[in-house]
């Protein structure tokens, strides 16, 4: 299992854990993941509504949270740490200029096509700063697309990617009629990915990291992905049943609990599918179940506040918070696989383990 290099980062162990809002992975998690030679990320979603009065001053309740997160969370390591932030969210400018202010080695730039500039970043700084930019997207053509437009218009390109496959949890790059009729299998996305980068590799003059989630739950899973073509993995669903991770008992014991038959799809509010675990109030929005919606603030650029059934950014902070019959968590195809708490050192060992006993197969088997 060789490293994951971008650029002049070093990621030791090639796993980067999933940035899961709403403040599901935080600063304890992150932590723990980048100790253990991972990269740890915090999801910058909804990270406000941890702050006292944050329904008054929203917006600046989001900055300041994500700044307490960073900061203690290095306070924990020294190791690899980075940001998920959604394009879709109104602050998302605001929020990666503190990610770059902070220092943050990397952001994970998902929901939407991070194409233009943000006007509050300098050209400078976007240049040249050593937090390392890498958009989420879940195709080869959406990659070529961003790739070219960096290429051709800010004489830079994004310095990795993540492909994310249609079995991850939460809110899907697919529409519903694909995830419902066999989309393309993660595997088969890495590798026409890969000859997408081949020409912007050529004409920069650098290697350009591909990183692969969604369904990747063990280390023989990790094995099988890096042999198409990835250089390291993102994994969310498999940290959320440690110690570390920043919910509450009850949302990591809804992942206990849960059967395969239990890991079902959603149509959100904000015009995405969803992958969750079944609970009550899943089922009450199913069947056209509607809550008031008091916003306090358009946290999400295109969320008609006012006509949507229910408020999903507070359904999921409900959730991690342990209000499981208000909300519902987020979870990817194999969350019904945890059987116990972990923590993150044993889930990190474990797969290391579990890649090289995969590893060990193959060269058998080849010989």
């Amino acid at each position: 299992m060789e490293p994951l290099q971008i650029g002049n980062l070093k990621v030791d162990v090639p796993i980067i854990q999933g940035g899961m809002g709403v403040c599901i992975s935080l600063s304890e998690l992150a932590a723990a993941v980048a100790n253990e030679g991972g990269a740890g990320i915090i999801s910058a979603v909804g990270i406000g509504m941890t702050e006292p009065n944050y329904r008054k001053h929203f917006k600046e309740s989001n900055l300041i949270a994500f700044r307490k997160q960073i900061r203690k969370a290095r306070k924990e390591t020294t190791g690899v740490l980075g940001a998920n932030i959604m394009l879709a969210v109104s602050d998302y400018e605001d929020l990666l200029k503190v990610a770059i202010e902070e220092g943050l080695n990397m952001v994970i730039l998902g929901a939407g096509l991070p194409l233009h500039k943000p006007e509050s970043i300098s050209d400078d700084l976007f240049r040249y700063t050593d937090t390392k930019f890498i958009p989420k997207v879940s195709s080869a053509k959406a990659t070529r697309l961003i790739f070219s437009y960096w290429s051709t218009k800010h004489s830079r390109i994004p310095d990795a990617v993540v492909i994310e496959g249609s079995l991850a949890g939460g809110h899907l790059g697919f529409k519903m009629a694909e995830l419902e009729n066999s989309p393309a299998s993660l595997e088969s996305i890495v590798k026409e990915t890969k000859e997408v980068l081949k020409p912007f590799e050529q004409k920069h003059g650098r290697r350009i990291p591909i990183i692969a989630g969604g369904g990747i739950y063990t280390g023989k899973d990790i094995h099988k992905i890096m042999e198409a073509g990835a250089n390291a993995v993102k994994m969310g669903t498999r940290f959320v049943t440690t110690h570390e991770c920043d919910a509450d008992i009850k949302f990591k014991e809804s992942y206990l609990k849960a059967s395969k038959e239990d890991i079902t799809l959603i149509q959100s509010p904000v015009g995405l599918p969803g992958r969750v675990i079944k609970n009550e109030f899943v089922e009450q929005i199913k069947n056209g179940m509607k809550k008031p919606v008091k916003c306090p603030w358009k946290c999400l650029k295109n969320c008609n506040f006012k006509e949507v059934p229910y408020c999903i950014a507070e359904a999921l902070f409900n959730a991690a918070q342990g209000d499981m019959e208000n909300g519902f968590a987020f979870a990817g195809t194999n969350a019904y696989r945890a059987t116990k708490i972990e923590s993150v050192k044993e889930v990190m060992s474990s797969l290391v383990e579990e890649y090289h006993q995969a590893a060990n197969k193959l060269k058998l088997k080849v010989a």
